[in-house]
């Protein structure tokens, strides 16, 4: 019976950590496009919505767009990104940060405009609510461990 009063907050924990691994990889990644100063002329060829949730849960609408653009050395570009602007609409030409990584076949590309501190500071209160959390984790295990180990 023990086990699983090591076993939830674990998951929790682990949970956090991995949620954390996925906040900081997309905040390096939008700082990468933003910072490698190469922008291009995209074309919106896609809009369209997922929804997730229902039932007794709350829905959770999400608005995606797919963009192409054509790089310097005549690659075609696609990509989609999630959480774009709502006035954005098929046919729309938008201005796209991107960066090369050595010309290969991963281009990392957002439409989203440069908003550095405002992104840290997102990823950063993010961070900090997980590491509340994993604390809160470590220290419960440890508290039930000395009590009733």
């Amino acid at each position: 019976m023990d086990v699983i009063f090591y076993l939830a907050p674990g998951l929790i924990a682990a949970l956090a950590l991995f949620t954390a691994w996925r906040t900081v990889s997309q905040w390096a990644r939008l700082r990468g496009a933003w910072t490698s100063g190469l922008t291009a002329e995209a074309r919106c060829l896609r809009t369209y919505t997922t929804a997730r949730g229902g039932g007794d849960r709350r829905v959770r609408t999400v608005l995606h767009h797919v963009y192409e653009f054509t790089a310097p050395d005549g690659r075609v570009v696609r990509f989609e990104e999630e959480d774009g602007p709502g006035t954005t609409l098929e046919g729309d030409f938008v201005r796209v940060h991107w960066a090369d990584h050595a010309g290969g076949p991963d281009v990392i590309a957002t439409a989203r405009p440069p908003r550095h501190g405002r992104q840290a500071l997102t990823a950063l209160g993010v961070l900090a609510f997980l590491g509340v959390i994993l604390v809160c984790c470590v220290g419960f295990v440890v508290t039930y461990a000395t009590t009733f180990g």
